[in-house]
Order: structure tokens, then sequence, then C-alpha cells
């Protein structure tokens, strides 16, 4: 999208701005700053802009070092409540994050209040930050969490003589925080807030620790019952149990054993939505990171103009990549429900090996034609004519972050996967399977990220703009003559002039003539990035379906754990693969952006 040139906030921050709105000698002064940074005649700050900018840069040094101690701190509990060795149980965490929690919508209300009540809090909006469908996602994965947490309490309560209240009151109190933090981002997203300064960036950080503290919890636990349901292994039925054991009052493990079958449903309800939890936080912290980068930014709307791209999802299209896209979804649910009843439900290795082949080629199919799209759509833009767009931009950078890191956890687990087959010994299908599937997966992320950050770094397109420009001109005009040589106007009698005072240029009769005479018509490379934008979204998404809900050859396939060993193989995949499935649904929401830019 077009951007708009940014002054730093070490030029307009007012040194009392970080104690509260001010007084009005305060609020004047800063107007007047704003006015003059606007206008064109040069402007001298009160003060030298190299102390402001300490200033504003030992704010956010401060924010930024109360986030690492909290996430280091968060990381530590969270880690060693997965060992059964260690003293620390899942209610010690469980109490630090509510803590958070509680915290942090505190925080937000104050925000709220504060915001709403001082005229001057809130100047201006980046208008790439919190685009539309980022927060319609975050609402989505926010309903399912809001469900995730009913299912958690009805399953702790179906045995709550003998548990630690926090087991019941942390489901509670993250449901009060999802609804606080959905309605704040969804309100506040696009803010850039020029008051409490260095309250607002710890805030924000806190929150942003927060989410990050949930999601390592909810990774944790869920890796922790994956690897119960896939591995069946003696360490991991001891992790399991302790995990059964911790937070009770009774010593005796069998009172709180969940045998009824309500339970049951609670306890298998609440770990299927978990990917929907887990992505909740991860786009919550991604939308409150950008919140903090625009923390007393000051937006120049005056001196360069704002494209608004229309979201409109079918129009001109061939439908091409819709329907492929749509083939490859509904497919990749179907391979997936084979994949989980012939591993899960059979004890016979040749239906696991089935299962591990079908899978296998599926994903190779999908990944060969995901790397061959996003090679033709890079060379597409090899001949595309839209500019490059350098302006400050804080959410596509970190967009642009996001896609390079989360695609490091694939990147390494394919690695591994690539070593431990060439190394070991007999090679038969499934293994040659195996590495052309972990071969295609780097390449195929390689070159989706090229064609992502190509994409996001190019200029909306600037056609329809000038078409309705055109159209404007032709107020009152009621017939064309193709033949003519000139247009009149049905006022004036005139030929069809621009004049001089509205300071638009002149138009040829011609083009307008050729405008009207023929419908608009997008550029062909448009319409194939269109296309190319769309069959990649709908294939992130069942790639990012079927790891998510249960899909897991790297515990079902014997290579990588035979050659790595009980231990160090499920901590390669349960670090790793989080953060590729992120990956995917960042993948998705940076093509759906692509897509509309196209």
């Amino acid at each position: 999208m077009t951007e708009e040139p940014v002054r730093k906030d070490s030029e307009i921050r007012h040194p009392n701005s970080s104690m509260g709105c001010g007084h009005k000698d305060d609020k004047a002064s800063l107007a007047s700053s704003q006015i003059a940074s606007f206008s064109h005649q040069p402007h001298q700050p009160p003060s030298t802009p190299a102390s402001k900018e300490v200033w504003k840069k030992g704010g956010r040094m401060f924010s930024i070092l109360l986030a690492v101690h909290l996430a280091l701190l968060a990381c530590t509990l969270v880690s060693s409540g997965a060992f059964e060795k260690i003293a620390v149980h899942d209610y010690d965490v469980f109490f630090l994050l509510t803590v958070m929690m509680l915290i942090v919508i505190v925080w937000i209300i104050f925000y709220v209040a504060s915001t709403s009540r001082c005229p001057g809090a809130i100047l201006c909006k980046d208008s790439h930050a919190g685009p539309i469908w980022l927060r319609g996602g975050l609402v989505l994965f926010g309903i399912f969490s809001l469900v995730m947490d009913v299912f958690k309490i009805g399953y702790y309560s179906s045995f709550y003589s003998c548990l630690s209240a926090i087991k019941i009151i942390y489901p509670i109190v993250q449901a009060i925080f999802v609804v606080v933090q959905t309605y704040f981002l969804w309100i506040s997203a696009k803010d850039c807030v020029h008051v409490h300064l260095n309250v607002t960036r710890c805030g924000l950080m806190l929150t942003l620790t927060t989410n990050l503290a949930v999601w390592m919890s909810a990774v944790t636990d869920e890796s922790v019952h994956k690897a119960h349901s896939k591995l069946k292994k003696n360490v991991t039925e001891e992790i399991f149990r302790w995990l059964m054991k911790v937070g009770m009052r009774s010593s005796s493990a069998e009172e709180c054993n969940c045998n009824s079958q309500i339970c049951q449903i609670f306890k298998n309800g609440y770990f299927w939505l978990y990917p929907f939890n887990i992505e909740y936080s991860l786009f919550a912290s991604a939308m409150v990171y950008v919140m903090w980068k625009n923390v007393g930014r000051l937006i120049d709307h005056h001196s360069h103009h704002i494209h608004r791209l229309k979201f409109r999802l079918f129009r001109r299209t061939f439908f091409v990549g819709i329907v492929l896209g749509l083939i490859l979804l509904v497919s990749g649910l179907g391979v997936l429900i084979l994949y989980e009843v012939q591993v899960n439900s059979s004890t016979e290795s040749s239906k696991k090996s089935q299962a591990l082949t079908m899978y296998y080629i599926f994903n190779i199919v999908c990944l060969g034609l995901m790397s061959l799209v996003c090679i033709g759509g890079s060379v597409i833009y090899r001949f595309d004519k839209r500019d490059m767009d350098r302006h400050k931009n804080p959410t596509r950078t970190l967009d642009v972050a996001l896609l390079m890191g989360a695609a490091l956890g694939q990147y390494a687990i394919s690695y591994y996967s690539i070593v431990a087959i060439v190394a070991s010994t007999p090679r038969d299908a499934v293994s040659a399977l195996n590495l052309t599937y972990a071969l295609l997966m780097i390449a195929q992320h390689t070159f989706q990220n090229i064609f992502i950050i190509e994409g996001l770094h190019r200029q909306p397109p600037k056609e329809d703009h000038k078409h309705d420009s055109h159209q404007k001109d032709l107020y009152g005009l009621t017939f064309v003559n193709i033949n003519a040589v000139s247009l009149r106007m049905p006022d004036s009698g005139g030929t069809l002039t621009t004049s001089a005072a509205s300071g638009t240029e002149a138009i040829h009769p011609s083009d307008l003539v050729q405008s009207l005479a023929a419908p608009k018509k997008m550029n062909w490379r448009r319409k194939v990035l269109r296309e190319i934008s769309m069959f990649l979204l709908l294939s992130n998404i069942i790639l990012w379906i079927m790891p998510a809900f249960g899909a897991r050859p790297q515990f079902d396939n014997d290579t990588e754990l035979n050659f790595y060993g009980d231990s160090m193989w499920p901590a390669i995949v349960d670090i790793c693969l989080p953060f590729g499935i992120f990956y995917r649904m960042h993948a998705v929401a940076s093509l759906l952006e692509v897509y509309i830019m196209s």
C-alpha cells in the first residue's frame, strides 16, 4: 500500500506528554508545533532533536527490558513445569499467567479511559495497522478461544474437590482477558498515541509478553498431549501422569481421574481447540507490537495521498486459483481424515506405511505446485511496472520479519530429517518420499517468502484512480459522438478543457472517448498475480490444518526417531513445529494483503 511520510516522535513529543494531557498552555504549544511541522515553512523545534531522540530511545529500551525479563521468567516456569523431577507445578505457571493477565486488563481499561478523555491523545491513525481481515481473524480465533476456556472450566469442574483453585480461576480470567483484549485491539489497533508515552510503551510490552507467555504454555501443554498420543513411550507416560497429578490437594491420583463421558468430552474438546488459541495469542502479539512501534508517531496526511484499497474477493478473476486451491483444500481434508484413522486405529505396520505414503504424496504434489506458482509469480514481478514502496511501514516490517523467522522452524525440521534419512539404512519407498518432502518443504518456503515479500513492497495499482478522475471530469456529459473531434459540455457549450484554477491536468478528448467506449480492463499480470495469491492462500490453509489438528508424520515415521533417539527428536519437533504452524497462518494473512494490492 502507498505509505505516508512519517515524522519521528522525537520531533513532536512534548516534554510533559508522559505525565498526561497537560495544561492548556502545553496543548497549545503541542498544537502549534504540529501545525508548523505540516507547513511548508521550516520550523525550529523548541529543544534540540537529539535530546528528544534520547528520551524516546530510553523509553523504548526500558519497555523492551521489561518484556525480556518477564518473557524469560515465564519461559523458565513453563519449561520447568514440563518435567517431573523439577519441583515446579503447572499451577505455579497458571498463577503467574493469571496475575499477568489481570494487570493487562487493568492497564487496558486505563488506556481506553485516558485516551477517550484526552482530546489530543490520538492525533492520527496508521491506516496500514490492523486491517479489517486481520482484526476479523483475531475475533474468529478469539471466539474459539472462549469456547476452549468453557471446555477447560467444565473439565476441571468435574473434579474440583481435589484440584487447586487456580486451575479453575485461570480459564475464567483467560476468557475475560480474551474479551477485553479483542475489544481493545479492534478499536485501538491503528492508534498513534501521544500521551503517557512511557507508560503506554510498557503497557503494550506487558500485553505482548503476556500473549507470548500464554502461547508458550499452550504449546507446551499441546506438545505433551500430542507426544503422549503418538509416541506411547515410558518417559512420555510419566510426564502425562505427572500432569494429571499436579495441582491436586489429595495425594491419591485415582480420585481425580476423568472417568465420566462428559469429562472426556470436555478434555478432548479443549485439546482440539488449542490451535485456535495459539494463533489468537500470536495474532494479538503482532498487532500489539505494531501499536508499540506507533507510540508517538505522527503521520503527515497532507504531503502524500493515501490510497485506500477496497477488498473485493471475486472481482476480475478467472477463478482458476480459487478452484485449484479449493480442490487441494478438500483433498487435504480427506487425506487428513484417512491418515488419522489409519495411524491411530490400526496397529499394523502396513496400514501405517500406507498412511505415510498417502500423506507424503499429497504434500509433495501440493508443495511442488506451490513452488512452481511462486516462481512464476516472481518472474511476473520482473515485468511489473509498479514502483517499489520504500516508505516506513512498521506493519510490513513485522510481516517480513515474522515470515523469515517462522520459516526457520520448518527449515530446522527438514534439515534434521534430511541428515537422518541420508545417514540411515536401509532406505525404502517411505524414506524416499520423506526425503523429497523435506527438500520441497525447504524450496517452497524459500520461493513463497520471495514472492510475498516482493508483493508487499509493491505500490498499489493506479489505473483505477486515473479512470475515476476522468469520470469525475465528465459531469454533465450526456452524449458522446465517437467520431466527433471535440466534446462539449451541456452548460457552457464550449470544448471540454480544464481550468488553471482547478489545478488538474489537461485531458485529451481522445482519452476520454477511449475510456467511455471501452470498459476498463485489468492488466493481465495483475490478474495472474491475483490467481497465484488466492491459490497459495488456500494451499497454506490446508497445510496449517494438517499439522495443527493431529497429522504428525515426524512421530509416525520411525526413521528420525530411531536416528536421534526418544529424547532429542521429540524436543526438536516440539520446539520447531509450532513456528512452522504459525508460518502457514501468517502467510495466509500476508497473501491476502498481496491479493488485495494486486
